[in-house]
């Protein structure tokens, strides 16, 4: 009868472990698919410890050899699964898994990532100059990849599991509303100073708290000048890929009528009466005619104005300095909704105008009311009493 087999330290070993020529040691096993697996250790002790661990997983049905694989590798194959994203989401996807795929964390093995190794992961990233809301693009990823992975038995926990905003501080930039003072301000240096038409283009803007997409996405056909009425169901867009494109609004509620104040029908009339009809109408996935051009005569698009108005910035600043706020698209949008809330609006009516699906997104990120407002209305309140 064979004696029982043994290391070079007389220790004996177990049904499936050897040692290697160069002292290592390895171990055999069947998975729960009958494949035949190996790992490897330095020490007799590290191995007997990824054994146990095994023995669990195979007696769980986990998957040991497929926790395996490196992270890159379980977020390409979460993303082969995914269908239906939208071309920005697309985009700010593409862009995390490429830096994840060029981390040190990238690499690590799935099963080997731990709670504490998914929230250092984000620290370094905000550590590095990641804003709280990029490291929520990347929660947005790995949080179901990993979910994927305990739904295939890879892993028994989601590291990832956890709320973004519980390691990470907010850190985004708070978006402010221009008082009545800065408008008037703002549009007479727009009017005194510029050099291109986007007069009339801020003007509508800040009148109607339209995207700059649906602004320049209005045709011929989606201005009512008898019922005053802007109808909106689409927005044109423009990526590196592909020049102009049209697509609809991320829900039903992006499809709405804006009625025109008098400021606003007066600058759609005066882009109208300035258009200079091209030699033929572009046509983009069904839409022509579209009302805001550039100099080619070709369709504006969001950039434009993104940087007529950064330059325009600068030249504000060379005149009055910094204490003058940053003007973007954003800040007119939440400058109507600001001046909306002020005059009494109701919150449904103001949704609805927004074009917001969820109300709480209308009052807690769009408004912005300060002590001379909470004056102004407890004093009509206490009126009232």
């Amino acid at each position: 009868m064979a004696g029982k087999r043994k290391d070079r330290n007389g220790r004996v070993l177990k049904t499936g472990e050897n040692q290697r020529k160069n002292g290592t040691y390895d171990y055999r096993y069947t998975d729960n698919y009958g494949k035949v697996r190996c790992i490897y250790a330095k020490t007799l002790e590290d191995l007997r410890k990824k054994e146990a661990a095994i023995q669990r997983d195979l007696a769980d049905g986990i998957d040991y050899a497929a926790g395996e694989i490196s992270v890159a590798d379980l977020v390409d194959r979460y993303m082969s699964l995914k269908r239906d994203i939208g071309h920005n989401t697309k985009r700010a996807y593409g862009t995390v898994i490429n830096r994840i795929k060029e981390s040190e964390f990238g690499q690590m093995k799935v099963r080997n990532v731990k709670l504490s190794d998914a929230k250092r992961f984000y620290i370094d990233l905000h550590d590095t100059g990641s804003k709280r809301n990029t490291i929520s693009i990347y929660h947005s990823v790995l949080r179901p990849t990993f979910e994927m992975a305990v739904d295939d038995d890879m892993i028994r926990k989601n590291p990832f599991k956890f709320k973004v905003a519980d390691i990470i501080p907010d850190d985004a930039v708070k978006r402010t509303a221009l008082t009545k003072q800065q408008q008037e301000n703002y549009l007479r240096f727009i009017q005194e100073n510029g050099q291109d038409n986007y007069y009339d283009d801020i003007v509508i803007l800040m009148g109607t708290g339209l995207r700059v997409s649906e602004l320049y996405g209005l045709t011929k056909k989606d201005v009512d000048f008898k019922k005053r009425l802007i109808f909106i169901d689409h927005q044109l867009c423009r990526t590196a890929e592909k020049p102009y494109f049209v697509k609809s609004p991320k829900t039903t509620s992006g499809v709405r009528c804006i009625p025109m104040s008098d400021v606003v029908y007066m600058a759609l009339k005066r882009v109208v009466a300035n258009r200079q009809p091209p030699t033929v109408e572009l046509l983009v996935d069904g839409y022509s005619g579209f009302l805001f051009l550039d100099k080619a005569g070709m369709p504006k698009v969001v950039m434009h104005l993104e940087n007529y108005m950064r330059g325009m910035q600068k030249k504000m600043e060379r005149i009055y300095g910094k204490s003058f706020p940053r003007v973007t698209p954003h800040v007119l949008r939440h400058t109507f909704c600001t001046n909306m809330q002020r005059a009494g609006i109701d919150v449904k009516s103001l949704q609805y105008l927004m074009g917001h699906s969820n109300v709480s997104v209308t009052l807690d990120v769009y408004t912005h009311v300060d002590f001379h407002a909470v004056q102004e209305a407890f004093g009509k309140a206490v009126s009232n009493l």
